[in-house]
């Protein structure tokens, strides 16, 4: 295990800010109602754990939910965790509540790698969702159906959802960069009957043409009723129809009324979103997450956790089809713009920069790739940004390093909360993140989300502290799946989450509980290293490099050779660096005094590029499958199949071959 990164602490919240925050407030809520003292962050999180249903219905009066709260009990246990059941009776309707205010009030802001795109106001969304919702109904959309959609993270994709939600439809998107074939292996499992379509997408300063493939997405689904073709890359009179007649959604829209449109509410529970894990260990598992658990669980993380309020700005560089998109959209709730994104966060060294300080953005959510981008590229961003509205970062969706996150306060603002959540596509949400209130350390997440009873688990299913093991959760929260879709008895997901420890859902992070109560994640469980015969972290690995400009990314994997198993670290060299003795030996020696000597590799390989999912992750599941030769199941799945070409030349089929060539 590698040594834990230094107790003094990053950042510490002035007595201002402490006093000001949205979770000091409900803190203060509570133990007036109930004549306790809660007086840290600590102790608020313990009352959650311990009064689990009452803190979630402070956490809907608090949110100022708009709907029917209903005479039942927030939680109903029922037994196993999986029997759990919200808010009985309640009724609601997403859309609503987040669209709850009109007025000029900025709603959201549209840009792509060319600059600004389009601004709506609060009024202006809300009459866009209207005219959406009834050209759906007229579509023939009943509550329940599917409507699918294959966009990048645009207006359309926006409205589009808010439409869905307004009228109980259940949304689910893949973005265009998705291969037909595994967007037709997720969207046939839920036999959408509405698909709307983009003609493209920009990144990486081209634009991508996707009419053909979503032609083919249409043709190969049954079920779909009708596709809506939507005019962005290519807006414009010009040459044939590529969309073969198929009806425009901006003239669907035209069509329809933007009066004021009258949300029905459904139960608590009702589906809201279909959303797809990566697929490139298995099937693609179509989760599906209720309208109120999201929205609960929204609120309290955008609330609590980020400190967000009435004005702010939240801008979430993803793409359409990563959980994080939801979370940003929830950010409507809140009271708060959002700024959507096409585009590469890396197109120019400092396009995520350029749109924070244009938009006054207050929460940034990025991943610790941009960071350690802008760390390569020597930029200095609190000499050349204005970043006086920023609040909070949220580095998600990897590890961040120790190295990256000092660096975040030293060059980007020193007075910023630097917020590392984690969670997943399967509860649409976090179980660890940041809070305002206490003080940060480099390398850890800060705690525990509220409400979530979350530990660390060793392979006997004890708690531990001080090393790793398995991320656990023991209690219910609001935004666990209501289950998979096409899974009538629940056996697949009790499979997913609860077959290593009945009633403890095990989420397949490897994961360790600081001395400070915080947490670091060492990656995923299914991808931790056993070449030594001790399991390793490759998150660990991975924080040594942070800081090599020689190297852009990294991936790190157990190979099979003559001798049994060994470590194998596969980098991506920035232009003009060569993988020679010498960088080899700056690898093995940051790697061994950062992490331990039993976490340097045996070999390392440099290769162009590393396989990607579609959310922009490295696939360590592929890498593994590739070199050994092996099936990598959904390879559509991937945003660049053709990096498999170059990995599957390293696979040892014989002890003849097991030699240590460098490509």
């Amino acid at each position: 295990m590698a040594a834990l990164p230094s107790v003094r602490p990053l950042w510490v919240p002035s007595p201002t800010r402490i006093a000001q925050a949205n979770v000091t407030a409900l803190g203060r809520r509570i133990a007036q109602s109930r004549g306790v003292a809660l007086d840290d962050y600590a102790q608020l999180h313990r009352f959650s754990l311990e009064h689990m249903g009452e803190f979630w219905d402070h956490v809907w009066a608090f949110g100022r939910v708009i709907g029917e709260r209903g005479s039942g009990p927030a939680l109903r246990e029922n037994g196993a965790m999986e029997q759990a059941r919200w808010f009985d009776g309640a009724r609601l309707n997403f859309a609503e509540n987040l669209l709850r205010h009109g007025g000029d009030a900025l709603a959201a802001t549209f840009w792509n790698e060319t600059g600004p795109q389009l601004r709506l106001s609060r009024t202006e969304l809300r009459a866009a969702v209207a005219r959406a919702a009834r050209a759906l109904q007229r579509l023939g959309v009943q509550p329940g159906d599917r409507v699918a959609a294959y966009l990048p993270n645009m207006p359309e994709a926006m409205v589009g959802m808010l439409g869905c939600a307004s009228i109980g439809a259940v949304w689910s998107v893949c973005a265009t960069d998705l291969g037909v074939d595994a967007a037709v292996d997720r969207f046939a499992q839920i036999a959408p009957v509405v698909l709307l379509l983009s003609d493209g997408a920009c990144y990486g300063g081209r634009v991508h043409d996707a009419r053909a493939k979503g032609l083919q997405i249409a043709a190969a689904l049954p079920s779909v009723r009708q596709a809506v073709a939507i005019d962005y890359v290519a807006r414009g009179p010009g040459g044939p129809d590529a969309w073969q007649g198929l009806p425009r959604w901006s003239e669907l829209l035209a069509r329809e009324s933007d009066r004021t449109f009258d949300f029905e509410r459904f139960p608590f529970a009702h589906p809201l979103y279909v959303l797809f894990t990566s697929g490139t260990t298995g099937r693609p598992k179509c989760i599906v997450h209720g309208a109120g658990g999201t929205l609960m669980k929204h609120l309290a993380d955008h609330l609590l956790q980020f400190d967000v309020r009435p004005g702010d700005t939240i801008f979430r560089v993803t793409g359409s089809g990563w959980m994080l998109w939801n979370s940003l959209m929830s950010g409507l709730a809140c009271d708060a713009a959002i700024v959507l994104y096409d585009g590469s966060p890396l197109q120019s060294a400092a396009i995520v920069l350029d749109i924070a300080e244009r938009e006054r953005v207050t929460l940034l959510g990025l991943s610790p790739q941009v960071i350690e981008h802008w760390m390569r590229h020597a930029l200095a961003p609190a000499a050349s940004h204005d970043l006086s509205a920023l609040r909070c970062i949220a580095a998600g969706g990897a590890p961040l390093s120790a190295d990256a996150a000092a660096w975040v306060h030293a060059r980007v603002k020193a007075d910023v909360h630097l917020a590392s959540p984690s969670g997943g596509t399967d509860i649409v949400s976090f179980f660890v993140g940041g809070h305002p209130t206490a003080p940060t350390y480099a390398g850890q997440i800060q705690s525990a989300a509220l409400g979530m009873a979350v530990d660390v688990y060793d392979d006997a299913g004890r708690p531990v502290r001080g090393q790793a093991g398995e991320l656990v959760c023991t209690r219910p929260f609001p935004s666990m799946p209501l289950g998979f879709w096409g899974d009538a008895d629940g056996s697949r997901m009790r499979a997913a989450y609860f077959e290593t420890w009945p009633g403890v859902w095990r989420h397949g992070d490897w994961a360790e509980i600081t001395p400070q109560g915080g947490f670091v994640i060492h990656g995923r469980s299914d991808a931790t290293l056993k070449a030594n015969g001790v399991r390793i972290g490759t998150a660990e690995i991975y924080a040594q490099l942070a800081g090599f400009d020689d190297i852009l990314e990294c991936a790190a994997v157990d190979q099979k050779h003559a001798g049994g198993l060994r470590i194998a670290l596969f980098v991506v060299l920035a232009p003009g660096a060569v993988l020679d003795e010498a960088l080899q030996a700056r690898v093995r020696h940051a790697i061994a005094q950062g992490a331990s000597p039993r976490h340097v590799p045996q070999v390392i390989y440099a290769v162009p590029e590393l396989p990607r999912t579609s959310n922009g992750k490295c696939s360590e599941a592929a890498l593994r499958a590739a070199i050994h030769g092996e099936p990598v199941r959904n390879e559509g799945a991937l945003s660049n199949p053709q990096a498999l070409a170059i990995l599957r030349r390293f696979h040892l089929p014989t002890p003849e071959t097991a030699g240590d060539t460098h490509a």
